[in-house]
C-alpha cells in the first residue's frame, strides 16, 4: 500500500486495484443497472469508484468503508470525479456487521463488494447478504469479486498460500466456499445470477433480489 499527498488529503493507492479494475468493469458495465444508487462495501482506498464512476456517469455511486483513514482516501480520489459530474457521494461510515445506515428497501440499484468476504470473519457474510437483500429492489444485482473455492475445482497455489497467511493473520479470515455462500444468500432471498472466472483466480459473483 503507497499513499500520495493531496493536499490535506492523504489518497491511498492499493497496488491489486490498478490490476483487477478493467476485468471488474467490463463485467460492471453490464450487470449493473442502467440508473440508480450503487452501494459499495467496504470501499477501501476509493480507486476503484474513482476509475468505474466517471465511465458510467448515469449512476451515483456510494463507497463506505468502516475506517476512518479509508474515508479520507476514498474522498480525496473522489474529488477527481468532481471534472466528470461528481458522481461519488461522501464516504459513509459503515461496518458491514453493524447496523447499515441505509436500510430501506428498494434505497439502491446495486451493491458491490470488492475483495471483502475473505479478508473478514464468517458473519461478515451473513450480515452482507442480510443487508443487501433488505436495501435492494426486486432484480437488484449484488456483486461480489474476490477468491473463493468451489467444489470440484482445484484451488490455485497461490490462492492456497494466501488464505494460509489470512489465517496466520486472523483464523476467522480465509476463502469462502462458493456453494456455501450461494445456499446463505438463497436463505435470504438472493439468487445466484453468473459466476465470472477473472484474472489471478479470482471470480466475480453476482446475485439478484
Amino acid at each position: 500500500m503507497l499513499d500520495k499527498e493531496r493536499g490535506s488529503a492523504v489518497k491511498l493507492v492499493f497496488p491489486a486495484t490498478a490490476r483487477n479494475r478493467e476485468p471488474l468493469f467490463a463485467i460492471l458495465s453490464a450487470a449493473l443497472p442502467a440508473r440508480g444508487l450503487v452501494l459499495e462495501i467496504a470501499s477501501g482506498s476509493g480507486e476503484h469508484c474513482a476509475h468505474f464512476a466517471p465511465r458510467l456517469p448515469q449512476l451515483t455511486f456510494q463507497p463506505s468503508d468502516p475506517e476512518a483513514a479509508h474515508r479520507g482516501s476514498i474522498d480525496a480520489w473522489a474529488n477527481d470525479d468532481v471534472a466528470a459530474g461528481g458522481t461519488i457521494l461522501p464516504a459513509l461510515d459503515l461496518d458491514v456487521c453493524a447496523p447499515w445506515p441505509i436500510t430501506t428497501a428498494d434505497a439502491v440499484a446495486a451493491v458491490v463488494a470488492i475483495n471483502l468476504i475473505h479478508i473478514a470473519p464468517p458473519e461478515a457474510t451473513t450480515a452482507l447478504l442480510t443487508g443487501a437483500a433488505a436495501v435492494l429492489p426486486a432484480g437488484g444485482p449484488l456483486v461480489l469479486y474476490g477468491p473463493f473455492r468451489r467444489a470440484g475445482h482445484v484451488t490455485a497455489p497461490s490462492n492456497e498460500a494466501f488464505d494460509a497467511d489470512l489465517q496466520r493473520r486472523d483464523p476467522r479470515w480465509g476463502l469462502r466456499h462458493l456453494e456455501a455462500v450461494v445456499d446463505e444468500a438463497a436463505s435470504v432471498g438472493l439468487s445466484l445470477d453468473a459466476v465470472y472466472e477473472m484474472p489471478a483466480n479470482n471470480l466475480t459473483v453476482i446475485f439478484r433480489r
